[in-house]
């Protein structure tokens, strides 16, 4: 059923007059493909496209929830129930050492054009709370953190920013204080784990947190964190040389349980963890910030050839990833470095002899970031389909 078909049903049940006539999308146009056309719609300019008509009104009101791109198979059965809506964005989130202030701005990878969002409100230390992105509902979650100059006093509150209304509102404050902790998005879901082992999840849906099963044992140091196959990843990481084996710790959002990390992911982590496609890779703190993807069969990080991140991308930098694959499989991880300048690496499978093991490699870009960033320091960064 098109769009149209849907906003019409939408008008006679809403009792927005008998009769009433639902004009069409774009004149002219068949529907499918009038669809097409405003799902494309620059996400920042949604409002300003809503006063057009209002069939343009209730199309970017109330269209489906927007799926990730897929490979094009993969694209081609999800395009029988829900449309395509847009393409990636990534969301930097970046203090100006000057002020102090968090900042956030968006990059369009395909025009390359950098878009300053609405202010984000909060007034926590830089470092002390958590971003989780929901690519799928174009919804990004900063939460809790310590206030500034206050280290012992921890905050519940959390904002939410929304791609399609391009800005934030408060959501559900958690139910527990919390600064420093681990985050990230499992199965749809936003979970959050204090170092302390305590941890509470936030269904988006029901706008409500709700407790999570406690981590035993010793406490566990963030260092990074990563969510994918419905588990959060937490590791103290690494350092050298080793005072004592480094801790990590596993949430399985199914069972509602911990177990420990397996000893080859947490001491082979030994950078910051995007996932991408659904693989976890990392960008070695070491070197030439090589990028390494873990083998879960062989609990080992696999060097992906191609070179390490380039040069002019320097620290302090953070990673994301896109969810979903790019055309041909392959799998797309940005590192966004001081100033804003950010790195785009593409992931694709390497030529292999027949019966050969899987390889990648990695082909980078640079995307400078404007002169007017130079002194921004990014603290995250996530990807949205906005």
């Amino acid at each position: 059923m098109s769009f149209s078909s849907m906003s019409k049903q939408q008008v006679l049940d809403a009792g927005e007059g008998a009769g009433e006539e639902v004009m069409e999308l774009i004149p002219g146009l068949p529907e499918e493909v009038a669809e097409k056309c405003l799902l494309h719609l620059p996400f920042l300019y949604h409002r300003l496209f809503r006063t057009v008509s209002p069939t343009w009104n209730r199309f970017l009101t109330d269209a489906p929830a927007k799926p990730l791109l897929l490979a094009p198979d993969a694209a081609a059965a999800a395009a029988a129930v829900s449309l395509s809506f847009s393409l990636p964005f990534l969301f930097a989130f970046a203090f100006d050492p000057a002020s102090r202030r968090l900042q956030c701005q968006a990059l369009d990878p395909f025009s390359r054009r950098w878009l300053l969002l609405p202010p984000v409100p909060i007034a926590a230390a830089a470092g002390s709370f958590a971003v989780v992105g929901l690519p799928r509902r174009g919804e990004i979650y900063v939460i809790g953190g310590v206030e500034e100059g206050d280290d012992s006093k921890a905050v519940r509150s959390v904002a939410v920013y929304s791609a399609a209304r391009n800005g934030w509102e408060e959501a559900a404050a958690m139910r527990t204080p919390r600064g420093y902790m681990a985050a990230g998005e499992v199965g749809g879901r936003v979970v959050v784990a204090g170092e302390d082992g305590e941890a509470e999840v936030f269904d988006p849906e029901a706008g409500a947190w709700l407790p999570a099963a406690p981590r035993r044992g010793a406490a566990v140091a963030r260092y990074d964190a990563a969510a994918a196959g419905g588990k959060l990843y937490v590791t103290e990481g690494w350092a050298w040389p080793f005072e004592r084996a480094p801790r990590g710790a596993v949430y399985d959002a199914a069972a509602d349980s911990w177990r420990e990390m397996a000893r080859g992911m947490r001491e082979g982590w030994t950078g910051s963890c995007a996932v991408a496609g659904g693989r976890m890779y990392i960008v070695a703190e070491y070197g030439e910030w090589r990028l390494k993807r873990y083998d879960e069969a062989r609990d080992e990080w696999r060097m992906v050839d191609g070179g390490g991140v380039p040069p002019e991308v320097r620290r302090p930098h953070v990673v994301a990833g896109e969810v979903g694959e790019v055309a041909g499989g392959r799998r797309r991880i940005y590192v966004v470095g001081a100033g804003l300048d950010v790195a785009v690496g593409t992931v694709s499978a390497a030529a292999a002899a027949p019966g050969a093991e899987e390889e990648e490699v990695v082909e980078w870009e640079v995307v400078k970031g404007p002169t007017e960033f130079a002194g921004l320091a990014p603290c995250n960064a996530q990807v949205l389909y906005a």
